[in-house]
């Protein structure tokens, strides 16, 4: 009862400080008339000299959004607007008094370097959404998916369209045509739409903008100047098919006996992506035998702890309007692990096979790295009426390893044919000012490996969102609910899987049921807060979030979601004063408050933290970033995989950045963390350095080292065994030593022609020892929590651990030497060239090697890494070339 007043407590509080706060004032609205292109052409040179531009008027009176808000701009900035039937062009005049002075870096595609000008256009005219195109002075596109109001911007959209710049005497100019086809509209004959434009002076990193929209405000497309002047534009009904070719040849290292690998493979394979406008406002992405070698490597990650490790997406396809189907259980202000929660996790479809065939010490077996993708096609957009929609669904073959015993072959399943499918749903009401939405998931499987995975699982939830005073105040929510179903041994294999544990020692809230052949969980969250409002006179606006987010014992995603762990009641409150606006030595300046606070469904409480933290931004544009947290009462119902809950040793913890002025050639970051555990039972350090060089416009080098130290006193969990008909508990005193260095390479032929390299050689390396048994996991007082090992009661022979526990000569259990050494190097060499627009060239070399030395665990750290991260013997080299040819209607 006493966790419920307290949420209460929380939220009466939230109320009485949004309701306490004024609003911020109106601006007025500007207004831009456009004209359709009569009685001549737009040659595409980024020189605005012809006829046609002269039918409409020079847009202008821009205003300083950063850092001097409100304040005329160092720069003045002139733009027009045209259009015809199948193109919306686009004119900038970027005056610049110090034309030797602009910034004219390069970088890929999506990088925004240097110099820009930047055209948001909002052709739903939905207050919410946008489409954004900008264009570097050195001739780079960027372009980006505006949603959620400007509080999500993707660059994996990538539309086809045209620029060109040039700089003369005065500063610069560009041109810009954007095909309609790549646009989403409404039939209506007249059109207004939502425009923005905005203009960045790099050397002084100013923005300023045409509509004024203030920081403040905590929206943005809301606030957008209007487009007048575009009739009768018609459909176009865009088409887009892109086949594609790729070649590939594998090198590795060849193992004596295994007729599977001789050394050296090669593939060549083909498909086809898609993209068809079905309405003006809705869209059909599909893919067949869809490739992804061009994808950058996954970063090296080893956790001790149990919970899984989370990639993100990097595959085309899927990042590609993803922020349709996200749906992101929690989202809060103040951050936790629980925001890594998804109801979608595209990263599941084509995931490593699940299953591994039965072998004996003579066989060699040939396994898939990866789940093929037989095809996958979305069919996403939003209507003028408000409905947003996506549904995605995505095929997966079945898998077979391929099992050799001297020259006989066998295969057997390692995957099921597997359906995936995600539909989602939102309506705007009231302008946008509140959204109502939907999602519906599932996950059907072929028979085939029944006792380890669910034959079906679905999941969904209905969410919304309603703002208030100019949406400067928010209060949002979600349900969510899923269900798996199986065979008996899968779900009991699910029943006590690290997420739910239900084999717990002292749960209340749920117990192990074997005969079940099917779970059904729910969660949900509730947040309340204000993200905007009147500014005080220093600039300062006051705002803040406070929710709570919810996972019961049942709950069950991870067959085509991302969820670490369920039974938890989550609440937290964030508090900010923002300073928007320089003052003192400040550009601008940040002071914020956190705390957390979780239970489990049995009414028990598990964890308490605080937080402040500040950050600050310098009038040199050095930025400098610190904070405290404060966890005096942590148990974990995880960290004795089941065999109870542990109280974990209180804590203080530190952080700190820095980072020198990103504007100049050389500049680094720095980041440091310390952590203190109370009574000497906890150390973790963390520091890195990053260090960014660009010895030319067209050249840059990102090089950085980090490393982590990991020490916990007692309480490392090693193994649960069995000792007189119960479950002992096995922990050791941990020190974990990680070192990761990652060193990036840019460099631009031309702004379509790019060389790209990434690598990142990784170690880590824990050691265990003082070996113990849990005695008393919840006792204050840490030593009282666990029994230690003497020495006549714990042995080492051969890499295991024998443990005599009564003293009387004869072994009653063991487990094995926890100690590991993790070595692994990841890189990838990309040659990028879009030798027409939409239409692209890849050339690869991919290396990955991860040395066969778990057992180096005495030489020092830096030794290990270097001596084999880098040895050619295991490394697997990839090289691949990738064609692929778009054609557009």
């Amino acid at each position: 009862m006493k966790k419920y007043s307290l949420l209460f407590l929380f939220f009466i509080v939230g109320i009485f400080i949004a309701h306490a706060g004024p609003g911020d004032t109106t601006i007025e609205r500007k207004k831009y008339q456009t004209n359709r292109l009569r009685g001549g052409s737009v040659v595409l040179d980024g020189i605005p000299s012809e006829e046609a531009w002269n039918s409409v008027e020079w847009g202008g009176d821009f205003t300083q959004w950063q850092p001097a808000e409100g304040k005329p701009p160092s720069q003045p900035t002139r733009f027009k607007i045209l259009y015809d039937d199948r193109f919306l062009y686009v004119a900038y005049d970027c005056i610049d008094h110090a034309p030797d002075s602009i910034d004219k870096r390069m970088g890929r595609r999506d990088a925004f370097p240097g110099d820009f000008v930047e055209i948001n256009i909002d052709s739903y005219h939905d207050l919410r959404t946008a489409f954004s195109f900008t264009i570097s002075v050195s001739g780079v596109r960027g372009d980006e998916f505006v949603s959620n109001d400007g509080n999500n911007w993707d660059a994996n959209w990538n539309p086809i369209w045209f620029a060109k710049t040039h700089v003369n005497k005065t500063g610069w100019t560009a041109e810009v045509k954007i095909p309609l086809s790549q646009l989403r509209y409404g039939n209506e004959k007249e059109k207004v739409w939502g425009i923005q434009v905005t203009r960045r002076l790099f050397r002084k990193e100013e923005r300023s903008t045409w509509q004024l929209i203030p920081q403040n405000s905590g929206v943005w497309v809301s606030r957008f100047g209007e487009l007048h002047g575009l009739n009768n534009i018609p459909f176009h009904r865009q088409v887009e098919i892109a086949p594609y070719i790729t070649v590939q040849a594998d090198k590795y290292k060849k193992q004596a006996g295994n007729p599977f690998a001789d050394g050296a493979d090669f593939k060549l394979t083909g498909g086809l992506d898609g993209k068809v406008a079905v309405t003006n406002d809705l869209i059909l992405d599909f893919t067949i035998n869809p490739d992804f070698g061009q994808v950058e490597a996954d970063p090296s990650q080893v956790r001790i702890d149990g919970f899984q490790n989370f990639f993100s997406e990097q595959r085309p396809f899927f990042i590609e309007s993803r922020n349709i189907f996200e749906y992101q259980l929690t989202g809060s202000q103040a951050g936790g692990d629980y925001d890594a929660d998804l109801l979608f996790y595209s990263r599941r479809i084509g995931s490593s096979p699940h299953g591994y065939p039965n072998t004996n010490g003579n066989e060699y077996v040939k396994y898939p790295q990866n789940t093929s993708i037989l095809g996958a096609a979305k069919f996403s957009g939003k209507t003028k009426k408000g409905w947003s929609i996506g549904v995605l669904e995505s095929v997966t073959e079945r898998e077979r390893a391929t099992i050799d015993d001297n020259g006989k072959r066998r295969k057997e399943m390692v995957e099921p044919f597997t359906n995936y499918f995600v539909g989602r749903l939102q309506k705007d009401i009231n302008g946008g000012n509140t959204i109502l939405g939907g999602i519906f998931t599932a996950v059907n499987r072929e028979h085939g490996l029944d006792d380890i995975l669910h034959r079906s699982a679905y999941s969904g939830g209905v969410d919304f969102l309603h703002f208030w005073k100019r949406r400067t105040w928010y209060i949002r929510g979600n349900v969510v609910y899923s269900r798996v179903s199986g065979t008996k041994e899968a779900i009991l294999n699910t029943q006590t899987a690290f997420e739910h544990l239900f084999q717990r020692t002292g749960a209340k809230e749920f117990s192990i049921d074997t005969a079940r052949t099917s779970l059904t969980g729910s969660g949900g969250t509730i947040r309340f807060g204000k993200i905007g409002g009147r500014t005080g006179k220093m600039g300062q606006v006051l705002k803040f979030e406070t929710g709570v987010t919810l996972r019961s014992p049942q709950l069950e995603l991870n067959d085509i979601g991302f969820m670490l762990t369920s039974n938890e009641i989550n609440h937290w409150t964030w508090i900010g004063l923002h300073y928007q606006k320089p003052f003192s030595f400040f550009r601008n300046a940040r002071l914020n408050y956190n705390h957390w606070f979780r239970w489990d469904y049995g009414g028990k409480l598990l964890y308490e933290q605080f937080n402040f933290n500040s950050y600050a931004l310098f009038r040199n544009n050095w930025q400098s970033s610190t904070g405290v947290t404060w966890n005096p009462y942590d148990v974990s119902n995880t960290a004795l995989r089941g065999a109870g809950s542990l109280r974990r040793p209180p804590g203080i913890g530190w952080n700190y950045s820095l980072t020198s002025d990103y504007r100049k050639k050389v500049y680094a970051k720095l980041n440091l963390f310390k952590w203190w555990g109370f009574n000497n039972s906890m150390d973790m350090r963390s520091a890195g350095l990053s260090l960014n060089i660009i010895p030319i416009n067209a050249l840059s080098i990102s090089l950085s080292a980090n490393y982590d130290y990991y020490w916990r006193r007692q309480d490392q969990f090693v193994k649960n065994v069995s000792y007189n008909n119960a479950t002992r508990t096995i922990v050791a005193q941990v020190k974990q030593h990680t070192v990761r260095f990652t060193g990036r390479l840019s460099y631009n032929i031309t702004p379509d022609l790019t060389v790209q390299y990434y690598g990142q050689p990784f170690i880590t390396r824990p050691r265990y020892n003082q070996f113990a048994y849990v005695s008393n996991a919840l006792a204050k007082d840490l030593d009282q929590r666990f029994t230690v090992f003497t020495p006549n009661q714990l042995s080492l022979n051969n890499d295991t651990y024998l443990v005599d526990e009564n003293r009387d000569g004869i072994v009653d259990y063991s487990f094995g030497k926890p100690d590991f050494n993790f070595v692994q190097f990841r890189s990838n060499l990309i040659v990028r060239w879009e030798y027409r627009p939409g239409s692209e060239l890849y050339l690869v070399w991919s290396e990955g090697n991860t040395p066969d030395v778990y057992s180096d665990l005495d030489s020092p750290i830096f030794n290990s890494l270097f001596s084999n991260a880098f040895s050619g013997g295991n490394a697997r080299n990839i090289f691949l070339v990738k064609w692929t040819y778009r054609f557009l209607r």
